[in-house]
């Protein structure tokens, strides 16, 4: 959705949730040797300043990275310290910053973005990253991209959910991206909402067998989001260990 700009959500309980998980997912997927390609089909423009009119207006980075209790030494904690040793103490790294912390030289990433002034923002915040951005519909490119090298590798499926095809949307791309790359592990992060539209998207990945994480939000706003999932097909080796010592980021923030 080309409305759709993450700075008013950034740092909020969903993006503490998926970004813990990220950190963890990409510290399993780095511990060998071996180099890996890292992908995202929405990664907006990767770096946000919470002191912005954006993130003023909604509030939810004090809801949520204004609250979370992310251990120092966690996979997480290491990609907010880098981020603020870097630019400050009051911005937040979007996910394709907080893979720029855990890649290699070895390692590749692939950013597709198609809002306008998003994409424009994303190449200046990942000068000198080497990652490939590409201005294009993020579904429609990867799957044409596919398989990237090297085979083994990550990818966050993370669209806005304005328009409700999109769960459908997200499956289907899914089982179409594991069919072309089954060496990847596929992240597919989903809001929960009180319409439950997200069972439809759950359904149609169900032949992927993923591993399956949500959490409920301690104090969901008076409408939009109650909390946040996560859906991680052929994750690697130690994911659900990882991701539940993950969740520890929460602490506070998710019921």
């Amino acid at each position: 959705m080309l409305s759709y700009q993450h700075a008013y959500h950034a740092g909020g309980p969903a993006d503490v949730h998926k970004h813990a998980a990220l950190a963890a997912m990409l510290a399993l997927l780095t511990r060998k040797g071996r180099g890996i390609s890292y992908a995202e089909t929405h990664a907006g423009r990767g770096l946000y300043d919470l002191d912005g009119p954006e993130a003023a207006r909604t509030g939810e980075a004090a809801a949520g990275i204004g609250q979370a209790e992310a251990d120092p030494a966690s996979p997480y904690g290491e990609a907010l310290a880098m981020v603020r040793a870097e630019f400050g103490p009051r911005f937040y790294p979007g996910s394709p910053v907080i893979a720029w912390a855990f890649l290699r030289p070895q390692d590749r990433m692939t950013l597709m973005e198609l809002h306008p002034a998003e994409h424009a923002a994303l190449h200046e915040t990942m000068a000198g990253s080497g990652a490939s951005i590409h201005h294009r519909e993020g579904f429609e490119r990867l799957l044409a991209l596919a398989p990237l090298s090297p085979r083994r590798g990550l990818v966050l499926v993370d669209p806005s959910y304005e328009v409700k095809t999109e769960y459908a949307d997200a499956a289907r791309f899914a089982l179409r991206l594991a069919a072309k790359w089954p060496q990847a592990a596929i992240m597919i992060w989903y809001p929960v909402l009180p319409a439950g539209r997200h069972a439809e998207l759950l359904a149609g990945i169900a032949p992927l067998r993923p591993l399956v994480n949500e959490v409920t939000f301690r104090h969901p706003p008076s409408r939009g989001m109650t909390g946040s999932g996560l859906a991680i097909a052929n994750g690697p080796y130690g994911a659900r260990e990882a991701l539940d010592a993950a969740m520890t980021a929460g602490t506070g923030i998710f019921a």
